[in-house]
């Protein structure tokens, strides 16, 4: 994807659609942080330390790809999903409200004319990577929301049959 990315209200749009989702018990088990600009290369800076500390036979090659892995779209959401202790509402659902969220957050941008990709990649498990983009200890990446302007057409991958996936009770 290339710019131009969403302007500023369109993102409040995003993320306004991002944070409708399901949420029994109100509880708001996600949050977002915005990479766009220089923060897209700072992130990928904090990417490319901590996988060429934890790799250090990796080729500067391999290095560079880690400093651009936010750098294919002018604007990166990450979704942040936490659970929060609750008698009614198990982390199972609180972990699947953070999913919609993502999801709402892709659909949003596609409604609004862009192209948008759910990604995560090794740096979205990784803690001192999570730690690095400012996450606390109970924190997770649901995905990185990759969103600017299409620069070719979709390709979509090969689908399961509906026969194969659709039971009736």
């Amino acid at each position: 994807m290339s710019g131009p990315g969403p302007s500023p209200a369109e993102l409040e749009t995003i993320l306004t659609v991002g944070s409708r989702v399901p949420d029994h018990g109100k509880l708001a088990p996600w949050r977002f942080i915005v990479f766009e600009g220089d923060a897209r290369a700072r992130a990928g800076e904090i990417i490319a330390n901590v996988f060429a500390r934890k790799n250090p036979q990796a080729p500067v090659a391999d290095i560079e790809i880690e400093k651009r892995r936010l750098m294919d779209a002018p604007l990166v959401i990450a979704v942040v999903s936490f659970t929060r202790p609750h008698p009614k509402v198990p982390d199972w659902e609180q972990q699947l409200s953070a999913g919609a969220s993502a999801m709402n957050i892709v659909a949003a941008a596609a409604a609004l004319g862009y192209g948008a990709n759910w990604l995560t990649g090794w740096f979205a498990y990784d803690r001192d990577v999570l730690d690095g983009l400012g996450l606390k200890p109970d924190e997770k990446i649901a995905g990185f929301i990759h969103i600017g302007t299409r620069s070719k057409p979709n390709e979509d991958r090969p689908r399961p049959a509906l026969s194969d996936i659709v039971t009736r009770f």
